[in-house]
């Protein structure tokens, strides 16, 4: 499902307009990008977790050389599904 097709059933299931319905998912997505960017947590009840995680630095192999190489740590977003949502993709 692209953005445009989730604005458009947000839209039909609300009786939103489609601007109205876009910028209440832009919204949404921006209030999840702002709190995981401070390094918070994002959890809805049944749906799941956003969080971040920390990835530490590992050796890796450049593709075209076959070098090895460092890869830096990092802090990488993650999604955490709760168990009405597990529920729901397991019929």
């Amino acid at each position: 499902m692209t953005k445009a097709q989730l604005v458009d059933a947000v839209a039909a299931r609300t009786g939103l307009t489609r601007k109205q319905s876009t910028e209440a998912v832009d919204a949404a997505l921006d209030v999840v990008e702002d709190v995981l960017s401070r390094g918070g947590e994002v959890m809805l009840a049944g749906f799941g977790k956003f969080s971040t995680a920390v990835r530490a630095p590992r050796q890796g192999v450049h593709p075209r050389t076959g070098e090895t190489m460092n890869i830096a740590a990092s802090v990488v977003p993650k999604f955490t599904a709760g168990t009405s949502l597990k529920q729901a993709v397991r019929k």
